[in-house]
């Protein structure tokens, strides 16, 4: 055989699955997780498990993919990239939510962060109501981290409100732990002037990343840091180590908006 007929040997860095919705506007979604890790110098492969149809202001339809094909995609990715974690995000349907997690169990080694998205920014349903138990049993058990807002945090432990407390927020988040992972229960919808995430772990240790809050607005922020702490995952990181750069990179982005 020719030296130019052998198959080339490609030294290609760790990357990040994403595995998660579209968003035509760019301003959240797969569009934002891709700018993120490629930010931060991680490599990204996808797993789409939606079409959205969006601008700024509204979700304007929604095409959801066949659940099979959404796994086949993710064992393609897989098998083809040296994937070092997975970032999960808009799942859409029980169907999907169920393909994903038969997908994860099959790769444990993998670190897992999910995104549970429920609703988007504009208010639009990006999860199914029948999905959610699913999501809340058959796959949050395999995450190493899920990363709910408030309100999403209340609507997953089946609350009558968002918490209002710090403690408030960490007893709903206990309730979400599976004996391995860990909760960061994000505080963008709180009040006050520090932005405070807390990051609870499965042995009761809570560990607060704090901001200060900022008026400028942005979409995708939680696409942005949960693909950013999967990015250093992937670099070896410890979970806190890589939720608290996860959070400057954030408040960056966030500043620079502010300041522009």
């Amino acid at each position: 055989m020719d030296r130019e007929d052998q198959p080339m040997a490609i030294d290609e860095p760790s990357c990040v699955l994403v595995v998660g919705g579209s968003d035509s506007s760019g301003g959240a979604g797969m569009a934002r997780d891709i700018e993120t890790i490629a930010a931060l110098g991680g490599r990204t492969c996808v797993a789409v498990t939606a079409v959205t149809v969006q601008t700024h202001h509204a979700v304007r339809q929604v095409e959801t993919l066949d659940a099979d094909l959404v796994a086949a995609q993710m064992r393609a990715a897989l098998e083809a990239n040296p994937v070092a974690s997975i970032k999960i995000g808009m799942l859409a349907t029980a169907a999907i939510v169920s393909a994903v997690a038969s997908v994860l169990r099959d790769h444990p080694h993998l670190p897992v962060v999910i995104d549970p998205v429920l609703v988007s920014s504009s208010g639009g349903i990006l999860l199914a109501g029948d999905a959610v138990e699913s999501l809340k049993y058959d796959l949050l058990p395999l995450c190493n981290l899920v990363t709910p807002n408030l309100p999403e945090l209340a609507v997953l432990i089946g609350a009558l409100r968002p918490a209002q407390t710090d403690d408030e927020a960490i007893a709903q988040a206990r309730l979400l732990l599976f004996g391995h992972n860990a909760v960061l229960v994000k505080g963008g919808h709180a009040a006050g002037v520090q932005s405070t995430d807390l990051l609870v772990h499965a042995d009761g240790t809570v560990v607060r990343f704090e901001a200060p809050r900022l008026s400028a607005g942005m979409r995708g922020t939680g696409c942005m840091l949960a693909s950013a702490i999967a990015t250093h995952l992937a670099s070896s990181r410890t979970l806190a180590e890589s939720v608290g750069l996860a959070k400057d990179h954030v408040f960056g982005k966030l500043l620079s908006r502010a300041a522009g």
